[in-house]
């Protein structure tokens, strides 16, 4: 497994976090051991760059047989296809030898695949030599049976699936524990700034020497934010030179100045009275950055200190060890620490005057930022309030209740707290500090600042992890949450509520036809439209891709069907994409709760599996859950399972049925081919309808191998008529819409024609109308490049989507084939006739053979012969009719010996 070389992927990082959360690499080990040791298979571990986490397990001499006969490059493409789907998480390949089958699940988290297996199996099935053309692998003791390998794949990919869903519950209250512990930091450090500000405030009514009082709020500055270095110095009447008035410095730092003598200015004391930040000498010139060498300084930050209106001195703040990137918050506590020492000043200038005192320390305290509220501890009587505390609690102050407000949010004495009020707006963080007044009373000091922003931000952070980025609905963990809460109001209650489920149909071929971002442009537009329904503005959620969930709450619910209703509208008219027109319609499913369950996930799937009925049912619609459908949803999961394992085993279950297309024009009506319909005879499950499986193939994105594989056989069958005895004979193949937005449909086409040698003219692909009208120039360019191969091209279904008639003759037709809806009742209906009619009229004007399908009766026939009609279908001649039958009936003078083909 080692020698395998996998791509590098951008999601490795996660991988790495989340396999840390798998405990260890052991328990792997031990998962895949008993994995194959229980049912005989080969498995290891990779992780999503590809490397293997544990090596492959079973028998050691088989494994290693095993790996010599791995396709590297197969399996390279096998993992890069599951790892980059948004579609599947596993896949199931045969290899070069007939009886070793390998897979490869993945388990994503957040969105991204973490954690793959490799698990191999040699089937114990008996395979005989003529029906295989590849070598078997032999003398192989762990073997297991084909059908045993597909459950053990799907119980596998189950098992991982829970096991990456438990590891990213596990990350999450990891992340919310990160989150917390940063709160508290941040808390912590506020609270430490507080202490260290009240400190120096205390300093106000020290009476010790200034010189004194100066190293004091040094040190407390330097020390609280782990300085190099702190000095305060003032400009001589030189003015090119400064005397060192008071300095301290750290632990081993050295200043690295005389502080009794006169210096040379350096270039970082300026002139005016703006703080200077330097942060690191990059943006500096050459001779500053040679001078701040001399001193040995990284970063610094000046503080102008003001006296009488002049800028008297600075406050000079170093760090010598690195650069610093100074914070805002240290630069504020800078500041404001500065500001207290020029109080401190004025008040000596002033000549400790109680007045000047008070003057001062109102300056000052209207000046740091945040609110500030001063009372006696003992009385509670208010003694100070700075100007933005009056601003922002004028009318509690005013009425007396500032207290009783303010004694909500206290902790401790000396603590933290958080307020909010209502009428602003506002979130304020409370600081609590007991200190000693001015006058010598013991007083309590709250220190309010504003953290609105932050909260905001917060709570900004928390929306975008419950919305989705691109339509800004909710997201499928927001859905879950409110599901929760809507279904346990409604069981309190007594009440109903009900669950929509909304699949685009064929949106893959807006995305595809033009190009993702249109697709964008669409996904957005139907999420705003769903807002704008009274009921459920916010309710509508985006589950991923082109998902929508809309819960309709309890105290709505009674207009469950005027809701209904109006997103339905919604579909009904053109989405205006890229310059034109396009049609995008949807399909529903609805389940109502609590009848229908009380269990969140239940409930989801529910709703899903009744959308799955609307999608079967033919897209565009609407269904109920019911029991029935409920009880239907396990035989969905078998005709899966065996839908996968049949195309696996290259489609040989997979039948075509002809019936006869008529042409009446001559004396009597003559067969002059058929069109090759698909029908599934499953080994496990018998025979299906193709309305109960072509949704489903479509659903799983198995529609293009399965159509593919009849575009060839078809070709092959009608190439042997033509070749024996029926040279004009045609057949008919229908191109869904996935297969036609195929990169290379032209030379899956040119492909078949090739091998089985058909004449291209005998061939005609037959694609539906509503196929035509989106991307029409795109359409044009597709159907264009095969009818260059001469190929014929049909517009199927007519009358029953959007198309106007400008659209037929855009089209490179050879026939139009109208829809039997309009036959069926064509002998009472006069508005049938009528449109029949004008078609006919239509086709032989442009030139163009008008086929017309579901001719059943008499009447219907006789309605139609009158006509401009060409070409007939219908129950009236034959209905679908096995190959044999058809031969037996229409081809009776092919070679006996050759009739039919051996089923392989």
């Amino acid at each position: 497994m080692s020698t395998v070389e996998f791509d590098k992927r951008k999601y490795s990082t996660d991988s790495e976090y989340m396999i840390q959360n798998f405990k260890e690499k052991k328990n792997l080990e031990k998962w895949q051991k008993l994995l194959c040791q229980s049912v005989n298979v080969f498995a290891c571990f990779v992780d999503c760059d590809g490397t293997p986490l544990t090596a492959l397990s079973g028998n050691p001499d088989e494994a290693a047989r095993l790996m010599k006969a791995i396709d590297q490059e197969q399996l390279q493409n096998m993992l890069t296809r599951v790892c980059e789907s948004t579609l599947e998480d596993q896949a199931i390949e045969e290899t070069g030898y007939s009886n070793l089958r390998m897979a490869v699940i993945t388990a994503r988290a957040f969105g991204r695949p973490v954690l793959n297996w490799v698990i191999f199996g040699v089937l114990s099935d008996d395979f005989e030599e003529e029906e295989n053309d590849r070598p078997g692998l032999l003398g192989f003791e762990s073997m297991i049976t084909a059908r045993a390998f597909n459950r053990v794949i799907d119980a596998v990919s189950e098992f991982s699936r829970d096991l990456v869903s438990s590891a990213a519950h596990t990350l999450n209250a990891e992340a919310e524990s990160r989150r917390s512990q940063y709160s508290a930091k941040a808390l912590e450090a506020n609270l430490k700034r507080t202490e260290a500000l009240a400190e120096i405030i205390q300093l106000l009514e020290n009476d010790d020497a200034i010189e004194k009082l100066m190293l004091r709020i040094l040190r407390t500055v330097g020390s609280f934010l782990d300085l190099s270095t702190a000095a305060l110095c003032r400009r001589t009447k030189q003015r090119d030179e400064i005397d060192i008035l008071s300095h301290w410095c750290n632990q081993k730092e050295v200043w690295g100045l005389e502080a009794d003598a006169a210096q040379k200015k350096p270039f970082f004391i300026k002139d005016d009275d703006k703080a200077f930040i330097l942060s690191d000498s990059s943006g500096l010139k050459k001779e500053e950055r040679e001078e701040l060498e001399t001193f040995g300084i990284h970063a610094l930050v000046v503080i102008p200190i003001m006296i009488l209106g002049k800028v008297d001195m600075y406050g000079v703040f170093t760090e010598k060890r690195e650069d610093r990137i100074w914070q805002k918050e240290e630069i504020k506590f800078l500041a404001d620490a500065m500001k207290i020492l020029q109080s401190i000043l004025t008040r000596r200038i002033q000549k400790n005057s109680l007045a000047g005192s008070y003057a001062c320390l109102e300056t000052i305290l209207d000046n740091v930022g945040g609110a500030v509220y001063v009372r006696d501890f003992e009385t509670g009587n208010s003694l100070f309030t700075n100007r933005n505390m009056r601003g922002i609690f004028g009318e509690e102050l005013k009425n007396g209740n500032i207290n009783k407000l303010l004694e909500k949010t206290i902790v401790a004495e000396k603590g933290i707290g958080e307020l909010f009020l209502e009428d602003p707006g506002k979130w304020f963080e409370v600081y609590y500090t007991k200190m000693c007044w001015v006058d010598g009373r013991n007083v309590m000091l709250v220190a309010l600042y504003d953290e609105t922003e932050k909260k905001v931000y917060q709570k900004k952070l928390e929306q975008q992890a419950h919305t989705d980025f691109l339509t800004g609905l909710s997201n499928r963990m927001c859905c879950e949450r409110d599901l929760a809460r809507y279904v346990d109001e409604a069981g309190k209650k007594k009440k109903k509520g009900a669950l929509l489920y909304l699949d685009l149909d064929d949106f893959k071929h807006i995305n595809d036809g033009l190009g993702h971002q249109y697709g964008d442009v669409l996904l957005k537009a139907i999420a705003h439209n769903f807002q704008r329904i009274k009921g459920i503005e916010n309710t509508c959620y985006r589950m991923g891709g082109d998902e929508f969930v809309i819960i309709v709450a309890p105290e709505h619910y009674q207009e469950l069907d005027r809701i209904i209703q109006e997103i339905k509208d919604i579909f009904m008219k053109p989405w205006f994409l890229k310059d034109s027109d396009y049609y995008c319609t949807m399909s529903m499913g609805v389940v109502e709760f609590p009848d229908n369950g009380e269990v969140v996930h239940e409930l989801i799937k529910k709703a899903d599996i009744a959308m799955y009925e609307s999608k079967k049912a033919g897209k565009n619609r609407v269904s109920n859950y019911t029991l029935e459908i409920g009880s239907l949803s396990g035989r969905r999961l078998d005709m899966e399972k065996n839908m996968r394992e049949a195309t696996a085993k290259g489609n040989q279950e997979f039948e075509i049925f002809f019936q006869p297309i008529m042409d009446i024009r001559g004396e009597k009506p003559k067969c002059t081919g058929a069109e090759a319909l698909i029908r599934w005879n499953s080994t496990e499950l018998g025979f299906i309808s193709p309305a109960e499986f072509i949704p489903l193939a479509e659903y799983l994105g198995l529609i293009n191998p399965i159509g593919n594989h009849i575009l060839r056989e078809a070709c092959k069958i009608c190439s042997y008529w033509n070749q024996n005895g029926y040279p004009d004979y045609k057949v008919n193949v229908n191109l869904s819409v996935i297969q036609l937005l195929q990169s290379d449909i032209v030379e899956i086409v040119e492909s078949a024609i090739h091998d089985s040698g058909i004449s291209p003219c005998n061939l005609t692909l037959e694609v539906t109308e509503s196929l035509a009208i989106n991307d029409m120039d795109r359409m044009k360019g597709i159907l264009g490049r095969i009818k260059e191969l001469g190929v014929r091209i049909a517009l199927d279904d007519f009358g029953t989507g959007y198309s106007s008639l400008n659209h037929i003759r855009e089209l490179p037709l050879d026939v139009i084939k109208v829809d039997q809806s309009f036959i069926r009742n064509l002998e009472m209906d006069v508005y049938a006739k009528s449109f029949v009619r004008m078609i006919a009229e239509l086709a032989q004007v442009i030139g163009v053979n008008l086929c017309v399908e579901g001719v059943e009766t008499e009447g219907q026939f006789y309605i139609v012969s009158r006509m401009n009609v060409g070409l007939i279908q219908g129950y009236y001649f034959d209905k679908p009719l096995k190959r044999e039958d058809f031969e037996k009936k229409y081809a009776p003078d092919l070679p006996k010996k050759q009739k039919g083909t051996k089923k392989k």
